[in-house]
């Protein structure tokens, strides 16, 4: 019952959509109405808003590893496993990108991704991030980056911890990540994906 508890309350932290709140607070257009029309980080950035963007992107990243210290420091009182949760970081992964807040409109979940997977051990997210960084700067499509940071987070899991149910949790968050950019990987193919920076008309 803890459990479930604690995957609900990850649920909700992560239904908070940054990308829209930020921009009603900034006076911006709502980040689904223009460029790719998702509320990420990425997408409030095409709006010109850098400050905006950043907020966005620290906001997105921070309820993922906020929702993962939580189920932490509550460990022994709720009776949590390690995979437990990570579980409770998926959780908050569905969260972002099914927000029961915003009509379940959400994100793809690059930032929640990685907010999480820092929670879950810093040397996994930084890895990530870094595989992230070097991707965007060298190719400058922030999709193509986490299309392939998510498939290597699964890879740098199994190498520091091996198959378990935190790496089942990250498996099952990467395919939902790759999922939700199945427009953009189309995109990609035919040429048409938007880089960073770029404004939207």
């Amino acid at each position: 019952m803890e459990f479930i508890a604690a995957l609900i309350v990850a649920y909700l932290i992560g239904s908070i959509s940054f990308a829209v709140v930020v921009s009603k607070f900034s006076g911006l257009a709502d980040p689904r109405t223009y460029g790719s029309k998702n509320p990420g980080a990425t997408n409030v950035l095409r709006s010109g808003n850098k400050k905006a963007a950043i907020f966005t992107l620290l906001g997105d990243a921070l309820k993922g590893t906020v929702a993962v210290c939580l189920a932490v420091y509550y460990q022994e009182a709720l009776d949590l496993s390690r995979n437990d949760i990570a579980w409770v970081g998926l959780a908050a992964f569905v969260g972002h990108l099914y927000p029961i807040f915003f009509k379940f409109e959400g994100g793809k979940g690059v930032a929640t991704a990685l907010g999480v997977l820092l929670g879950l051990n810093w040397i996994l997210g930084l890895a990530t991030a870094v595989t992230w960084i070097v991707i965007a700067y060298f190719f400058r499509y922030s999709s193509l980056a986490a299309l392939v940071a998510s498939v290597f987070a699964v890879f740098y899991n199994f190498l520091l911890f091996g198959a378990n149910g935190q790496a089942a949790a990250i498996l099952i968050m990467s395919a939902l990540l790759i999922y939700r950019h199945k427009q953009n990987i189309a995109n990609l193919i035919a040429g048409k994906e938007g880089k960073i920076g770029q404004k939207s008309k």
